[in-house]
């Protein structure tokens, strides 16, 4: 009995990194939008209705800090930043396109 219970918990965790990196509200739509390609952080924001200016920022932020996202900034007057998916980030579309998918089938 208490075998199961490790067994669980450790997929509980695995499962609660994976929401910690992208369960935020706006992260799977930033990711969506980036599958796309680069993108500059107004292109972002003109592209996610209803996100504000601080948010985006957390968000990016933590998908920086977790891998999914890079962010090039150029010298430029003034600077120009760009976002691209990781291949790590790469990775999650499958599953977020399948999410996708099913929120437009039942989610309505």
């Amino acid at each position: 009995m208490v075998n199961n219970k490790t067994i669980i918990s450790q997929k509980t965790c695995s499962l609660k990194d994976v929401l910690d990196i992208i369960g935020g509200k706006w992260a799977m739509p930033i990711i969506y939008n980036l599958s796309k390609g680069k993108l500059r952080f107004k292109e972002i924001e003109r592209t996610i209705e209803g996100i504000n200016t601080r948010m985006l920022v957390k968000e990016l932020k933590n998908l920086e800090a977790n891998g999914i996202i890079t962010r090039t900034v150029f010298a430029t007057v003034p600077p120009t930043v760009e976002y691209a998916l990781t291949k790590k980030g790469e990775k999650l579309l499958p599953s977020i396109q399948s999410l996708h998918k099913w929120g437009q089938e039942y989610a309505r």
